[in-house]
């Protein structure tokens, strides 16, 4: 390979096991696992990871870039040390997140795809993550939910985050 190494040989190795489940001819296939691990290493996306990727894989960047940009979980600026995404989708929003949004967006200071100036929120807006009759629902990091979010419970879970 002669692009410059942007991954550890740790993540190379999750990622050949991701691509070890498609065929040899279809590298590609692999690209959202790829883009996974490189941002749980890097903690976001930026354009020369990308571009690794898209190298790596075997695909034009352009490509990598459209798979990154389309979907919420993926990073393409850096974030804050935890990373809440609330869903405000209708049926989260008839159950109480648009208070919950709202609560955050005081608590915090910041409003979404903002992060606080000490670098440890970032407030995303989701779409649905399916779980509307736990709602209103955060996600933390892009790995796990918390239900029934109300203020009171934000407030507490807010404060055990910055520990």
């Amino acid at each position: 390979m002669n692009a410059p190494m942007v991954l550890s040989p740790e993540s190379l190795a999750r990622i050949d096991k991701a691509i070890a489940k498609y065929p040899a001819d279809q590298r590609q296939s692999a690209v959202m696992a790829a883009l996974t691990v490189a941002q749980s290493e890097k903690g976001w996306l930026s354009t020369e990871t990308m571009d690794f990727v898209a190298h790596y894989l075997g695909m034009p960047p352009i490509a990598v870039y459209e798979a990154a940009s389309f979907y919420g979980m993926y990073n393409l600026h850096p974030v804050g040390q935890h990373k809440i995404t609330i869903c405000t989708n209708l049926p989260c929003a008839l159950s109480g997140a648009v208070i919950a949004a709202n609560h955050l967006k005081q608590k915090l200071g910041v409003e979404f795809n903002e992060t606080t100036p000490d670098g440890q929120f970032t407030l995303k807006e989701g779409e649905c993550l399916g779980a509307c009759g736990d709602a209103p629902v955060c996600l933390h990091n892009d790995k796990s939910m918390v239900s029934f979010m109300t203020p009171d419970k934000l407030d507490a879970w807010i404060e055990e985050l910055r520990k």
